[in-house]
């Protein structure tokens, strides 16, 4: 059995490169990014306040979360396109400090990799959520690059986008998600750091299937 931790900033790639890399090994993917953004979105649409605790309790307690075929389902309804937007990114970002938001998902998150190999990304895996995972990679890159690939991303599906918007809001989400005071994101200690800037998706996927491999021979 093996689970991979990625951990890493907004915009690093980490579900693209997840998902080809749990295909290449034949692992459970498990998007945690996903999964905030999803109560996120659910939250903000119920109008519910990051301060109203009590509200946000009751909401949690009657929610689902699951994924089937690589789609995110939240309460049943398939939420995978919606949840993609800068909007709901920095809702993800603002619930995602609130310590009864992390700690249900983060019990659901164990669940899942409980005794079979996944990879999980996020912005505390490896530092909180799979502390003993048998691979821990940081993935980052440059922010402009990363507020890049955002742009191309959004303008292939027909979303209007702004560059320097994108990067002003990937910058201020990596301050938010550093600086937070509960599980902020930071490279775990045994973490091996992978800077993408200058890397094709391919060369990542095949550099961390090669640490895979060498983890799996240890």
């Amino acid at each position: 059995m093996i689970r991979i931790a990625i951990d890493g900033p907004g915009g690093a790639g980490k579900s693209t490169i997840a998902k080809l890399v749990g295909d290449k090994l034949g692992l459970e993917y498990i998007d945690t990014g996903a999964m905030y953004r999803a109560v996120g979105l659910k939250l903000n649409r119920k109008g519910i306040k990051p301060d109203d605790l009590i509200s946000i309790s009751n909401v949690l307690e009657e929610t689902t979360i699951d994924f089937v075929n690589g789609k995110i389902i939240l309460d049943g309804d398939d939420v995978s396109d919606i949840i993609r937007t800068q909007e709901i990114s920095k809702f993800a970002s603002i619930y995602s400090q609130i310590p009864e938001v992390r700690s249900k998902l983060v019990d659901i998150q164990r669940r899942i990799a409980a005794g079979k190999s996944v990879i999980m990304d996020g912005r505390d895996i490896g530092t909180n959520v799979l502390t003993d995972a048998e691979l821990k990679v940081f993935l980052t890159a440059d922010s402009m690059v990363r507020a890049r690939r955002r742009y191309e991303e959004l303008r292939s599906k027909g979303v209007n986008a702004n560059l320097d918007d994108i990067h002003e809001e990937i910058k201020e989400r990596d301050y938010q998600d550093m600086n937070r005071k509960l599980n902020p994101l930071v490279q775990a200690e045994d973490a091996i750091r992978l800077d993408t800037s200058d890397m094709t998706i391919d060369e990542v996927v095949n550099t961390i299937v090669a640490m895979a491999a060498r983890v799996s021979c240890n």
